[in-house]
């Protein structure tokens, strides 16, 4: 049996939210649904070079407390979690284990260098 996760750090789950700009358009902000605790571990990363700067990018494997599909506590492909500063942004989730007692997400930490 697998071990179970080390749930040690406090994430805020944040959603998009599309907002009128009053001239006809919408822009994009993020409102916190809620924070879970996750395990977060690194899985790899890279470089990107453009033409102004660098952009580092990490993958992670971050893994929170089960919850049924289309609960609000859920993370879902498209949301972020923040943890102060840091932004990570769901790419992925399923279940870490067989009984759905746990979620793994792979998120994305994108860094200017």
């Amino acid at each position: 049996m697998a071990r179970s996760p080390i749930l040690s750090r406090r994430l805020a789950l944040e959603v998009p939210v599309q907002v009128a700009d009053g001239a006809g358009g919408f822009s994009e902000t993020w409102v916190t649904r809620g924070t879970l605790w996750a395990e977060v571990a690194v899985r790899s990363g890279g470089e990107q070079v453009g033409e102004e700067l660098a952009l580092s990018r990490v993958l992670y494997r971050i893994v929170v407390r089960g919850a049924p599909p289309g609960a609000p506590e859920r993370p879902v492909a498209g949301q972020r979690f923040r943890e102060g500063q840091r932004l990570f942004r769901i790419r992925a989730v399923t279940e870490h284990d067989a009984r759905g007692h746990y979620l793994a997400c792979l998120a994305e930490e994108e860094l200017a260098a």
